[in-house]
């Protein structure tokens, strides 16, 4: 394929951005510009000759601008295949000249959702002409070079300037490339609006995804695996996703997913006291409240220091400098905040490969929205577990009722097993996970291997009895049998909250009410596999 020269280009931007600068250097290389609206007056401002789009059809824009590109003259100029002799004939009967140059940006329809306009102004910027034309000059990219971004405007020139106002093959190939998926991705924004605002859907018969592509990364779970990281076009939220990394190494696929999991599980407490969870392959290992921040991770890293080492932290507070000086102690992959001070960063700044992500912020954990797994052949879509456990939803099946003390350790156990991958365990005293039990095939192994853990932390600080000892525990789902109640006895839990609903429920209540426990259920679970 050879290069196409530029006699000829069409312009219409919502984004003017680079426009004037882009228009002097196409001036500059004698290509004659057809523009449209705004386009073009933002063009002749600035004293550059440019044609209206109603010169080169011969119709003026109409209804109120919704008809203006939709023409023979404008789709035949990008269509026709210039080698094509039928082509050439159409085009010279028909008094067609050829367009060699798109230059679009779509109608901002997801800004205008966006800033809550009504119905009809968000109708009225879905745009019509503009997808059409991109879709002309991409189909015939041969010949015809299409732009939809304006940070591709300095790339355009440049190829221009190189090659004396021509543009290579690959160039076009590529920008066609770029085209297509802008104008799908606009689509899906569309689409998705309809179903899910206009219409209520959630789950409707398609669905589509728009995202974009923010960086490659080093590798995937595993080095022979390749990734990247993508976002929504129009961000729901602000996650680690849109974080801004202050210092450290390039973020691996792990980092993410497991910062991630810190960033959702610290949320739950965003309107808490000073809050801290450390998190280990998407799990935690420890979770505290405190006074302050020092406190709560002094506390959280005692529940298993042996996972935390080169584990993700996320708080729930601005970092201040004497937390950032206790992390620092230790290796740590990731710190994620949504603040910190000038303190912390230069408490931080002495570990390079540190990394830190300020997040401006905390996702409501409450909030709606859906999770996506993909299985072969397929894709799984689910709400997103936001649910909540209040006191008043909690049924006491024991004969004797939780203390205050109790209760609140019981709430803040179920909290954190949502977080835990299934079966999960928790135990919690005052505000601090004692032990964590994740990921077994059984709960009974879950509950004892959380008591192990809580057991060696006591050893390791030389603390006369277990964190477990008089401890709340929580099960993210009920308790088959009661040998895994049993389990939460012998570490020496005095309280369980879990979901019920066990064909066993009797029992296990029985095993409770013989050791003197009390026990509530939540009739909610939460499974996290």
């Amino acid at each position: 394929m050879t290069d196409v020269k530029i006699g000829r280009a069409l312009l219409s931007v919502s984004d003017k951005t680079g426009l004037v600068e882009l228009g002097q250097a196409l001036a500059r290389h004698g290509v004659a510009l057809v523009s449209t609206g705004g386009t073009a007056k933002a063009l002749r401002d600035a004293g550059l000759d440019v044609a209206d789009i109603s010169d080169l059809t011969g119709f003026p824009e109409m209804m109120d601008g919704r008809v203006k590109t939709l023409h023979p003259k404008v789709h035949g100029g990008l269509l026709a295949v210039r080698g094509n002799a039928e082509h050439v004939g159409s085009m010279r009967e028909h008094e067609i000249e050829p367009i060699d140059l798109v230059v679009v940006n779509l109608y901002p329809f997801a800004q205008t959702v966006a800033k809550g306009a009504d119905r009809d102004e968000i109708i009225e910027n879905i745009d019509i002409g503009g997808p059409s034309m991109v879709r002309s000059a991409a189909k015939n990219h041969e010949s015809v070079t299409i732009v939809t971004d304006p940070a591709d405007y300095t790339r355009l020139i440049e190829e221009m300037d190189a090659k004396g106002g021509a543009t290579s093959y690959d160039f076009r190939r590529l920008c066609a490339a770029k085209a297509y998926a802008a104008t799908a991705a606009y689509d899906g924004m569309i689409a998705a609006w309809f179903a899910k605002v206009d219409q209520g859907v959630d789950y409707p018969e398609s669905r589509s995804m728009p995202t974009k592509l923010v960086s490659m990364l080093r590798y995937g779970e595993n080095p022979h695996q390749r990734a990247a990281l993508y976002v929504p076009q129009v961000p729901a939220v602000q996650g680690i996703g849109q974080a801004v990394q202050v210092q450290g190494k390039e973020l691996s696929y792990n980092n993410y997913n497991d910062a991630d999991a810190a960033l959702e599980l610290v949320s739950e407490f965003r309107d808490g006291p000073p809050t801290v969870v450390i998190v280990k392959h998407a799990n935690p290992c420890g979770v505290a409240t405190g006074e302050t921040l020092a406190e709560a991770y002094r506390n959280a890293l005692e529940c298993d220091s042996v996972s935390a080492f080169g584990g993700i932290i996320a708080v729930n507070r601005p970092l201040d400098g004497p937390t950032a000086e206790a992390i620092t102690e230790i290796f740590t992959e990731v710190v994620v905040a949504p603040g910190a001070d000038e303190a912390a960063k230069a408490a931080f700044a002495k570990k390079k490969n540190l990394r830190l992500l300020l997040t401006n912020g905390l996702p409501d954990p409450a909030r709606a929205g859906q999770t996506t797994k993909i299985i072969a052949g397929g894709a799984l879509v689910q709400d997103r577990d936001n649910g909540v456990v209040t006191r008043d939803m909690l049924k006491v099946v024991t004969k004797r009722a939780p203390t205050e003390q109790e209760l609140k350790d019981c709430l803040f156990a179920w909290t954190v097993a949502k977080h835990v991958k299934s079966n999960a365990i928790v135990y919690a005293k005052d505000g601090v996970t004692a032990g964590i039990g994740a990921g077994q095939m059984n709960r009974r192994d879950s509950s004892r291997i959380a008591a192990a853990k809580a057991k060696e932390a006591a050893e390791t600080y030389g603390w006369a009895a277990s964190r477990t000892v008089g401890s709340s525990v929580a099960s993210d789902a009920f308790f088959p049998f009661a040998d895994g109640l049993l389990a939460a006895v012998e570490a020496g839990a005095t309280a369980v909250i879990q979901p019920g609903g066990s064909m066993r429920d009797e029992e296990v209540i029985k095993a409770a009410d013989d050791a003197g426990l009390a026990m509530v259920f939540t009739g909610m679970r939460h499974f996290r596999h």
